[in-house]
């Protein structure tokens, strides 16, 4: 049994122990939105975590616990002074409740895909800067527009789990190892160094300490290492990053498609090949077959085509930012020189972005 508080239930998703339901009690019809909300709580460890991944209230998700447990008569948590324990009977349930999820998952997923109106939203997880892009796309000259009914809705909070129908398309980094997925590499994307324009801003923007494996912070360690260099800022976002190196803060790894679009910032390396990194799209068989899914599929499959150089990081020019500028005044002047750039690829030991 794993404990139901503030700090998390463990041990239950992955319970393979056969599933013996108690009849339902006084008559009452077992409710799809019940189970739902009954294995969100199980999975998300408390009732604002599970009301947060439905998008419900926390009154709302106790009202819905408390009838699934009226459903089936005997209580399935035990109330404690801190909280709440899953006990034997609600243990029992959650293989069973795990049944009843996927066979009505897979149910929504074919009526989505036997849909034939080309209208309808289109849910899309991905990261933060994934996510600005597609946006800004939307509103680009793309030869294969969305069709004016599909709404795209996305996500960039946690990665959607698209067997539960979290979301209806993912765009990651590295493909799934297992499922019923169609999956589809839209291209690499590049990643340098910038600052804000003309600011001598030496001091380095990176992630947290708790983030140190990822590829970024292991290349600015690599970079601040031996040199009287600073870290000025550690933050867990990308958009955090962005938003201190538009600042002045310091200087920092952003995706060429986030660094080289911005008017305010100026490149300071060529792309580091050690932090390129590849965008894979990916979506359950079943809702591929949905037309507003298909339309989108193409359309991100143009994005990608089209803004190929953008993403590469080879659109703008690498010397452009090292030309002098003529000042309000009329004044010519030599922007602030850039430092040293890192230690050749080859004697670094290769890194992936994440």
């Amino acid at each position: 049994m794993a404990a139901l508080d503030g700090s998390g239930l463990e041990g239950h998703a992955g319970s393979q122990r056969a599933a013996t339901p108690t009849a339902p009690a006084n008559g009452r019809t077992m409710d799809w939105d019940d189970v739902r909300v009954f294995l969100a709580v199980v999975r998300h460890g408390s009732l604002r975590a599970a009301g947060r991944a439905l998008g419900l209230s926390q009154p709302t998700i106790a009202r819905r616990l408390a009838a699934f447990e009226a459903t089936f008569g005997p209580t399935l948590f035990d109330r404690l002074p801190d909280g709440a324990r899953l006990n034997a009977a609600g243990e029992r349930l959650v293989p069973a409740a795990e049944s009843v999820e996927q066979a009505v998952l897979s149910l929504e997923r074919r009526r989505a895909a036997a849909s034939a109106a080309l209208s309808g939203t289109v849910r899309v997880s991905t990261g933060e800067c994934a996510a600005g892009f597609l946006a800004r796309c939307l509103a680009g000259s793309t030869a294969t527009a969305l069709p004016s009914g599909i709404t795209l809705e996305l996500v960039a909070s946690r990665p959607a789990n698209l067997a539960r129908r979290e979301a209806d398309l993912a765009l990651r980094h590295e493909p799934p190892d297992s499922g019923d997925f169609y999956i589809c590499k839209l291209g690499s994307f590049a990643c340098a160094v910038y600052r804000r324009r003309g600011k001598n801003a030496d001091a380095w923007v990176t992630y947290t300490e708790s983030q140190a494996n990822f590829e970024p912070a292991r290349w600015v360690r690599q970079q601040v290492a031996g040199t009287q260099d600073a870290v000025a800022l550690r933050a867990s976002s990308m958009l955090m990053h962005l938003e201190a190196i538009v600042a002045g803060t310091g200087r920092g790894v952003l995706p060429c498609y986030v660094g080289d679009g911005h008017p305010l910032l100026e490149r300071l390396t060529a792309p580091i090949a050690e932090l390129a990194a590849e965008y894979w799209m990916v979506v359950h068989r079943d809702v591929r077959r949905g037309p507003c899914v298909r339309a989108v599929i193409d359309w991100m499959k143009q994005v990608f085509a089209e803004q190929r150089d953008v993403i590469t990081g080879v659109a703008r020019d690498p010397v452009a930012d090292q030309r002098p500028t003529r000042s309000t005044k009329g004044k010519r002047r030599d922007r602030t020189a850039r430092p040293p750039l890192s230690r050749r690829a080859k004697d670094r030991p290769a890194l992936r972005s994440q």
